[in-house]
């Protein structure tokens, strides 16, 4: 599986090494940038990540900026993309079993490279649970359909 990652200059660094960790976890990488560590807007690699995942070229990927809020938001603009701001392993197992996430949200600035590497290996692992959350994303599906025209 292609995993494609993107951040802003904020999250240069922890998306370096997130690369190194997919790779090392037999996952082939589309680096979508920055590429340095100088300022830039997170918007522009939201929308790359997300337009990928949107048109069914990926199935999941990953996006980090200082918060994840602004990733997070920007995402979410895009249909058919569930991106999810995870801060800890619960966050990131439930985003995958409750919520089928294809995206995975992170924020450099507020959490550590061992928590960040955890999220990444829980939230890649972790299969969507069905059933009654299926459900729930037909409910969201519909609001999709409904205001994204």
């Amino acid at each position: 599986m292609i995993i494609p990652i993107g951040s802003d200059h904020a999250a240069f660094k922890a998306k370096e090494k997130v690369k190194k960790l997919l790779e090392e976890l037999g996952y082939e990488v589309a680096d979508y940038g920055c590429d340095s560590c100088d300022r830039t807007d997170y918007p522009l690699y939201a929308s790359k990540v997300a337009g990928a995942i949107s048109c069914g070229k990926y199935q999941k990927g990953i996006l980090i900026c200082g918060t994840g809020i602004g990733m997070s938001i920007a995402a979410n603009k895009y249909p058919h993309v569930r991106a999810a701001l995870c801060h800890d392993t619960f966050t990131a197992c439930a985003s995958r079993e409750h919520n089928d996430a294809n995206i995975l949200v992170m924020g450099a600035r507020v959490l550590s490279w061992d928590e960040i590497a955890e999220i990444v290996r829980i939230w890649l692992q972790t299969e969507f649970a069905g059933g009654r959350h299926s459900a729930r994303l037909t409910l969201i599906d519909d609001i999709e359909k409904q205001t994204m025209k």
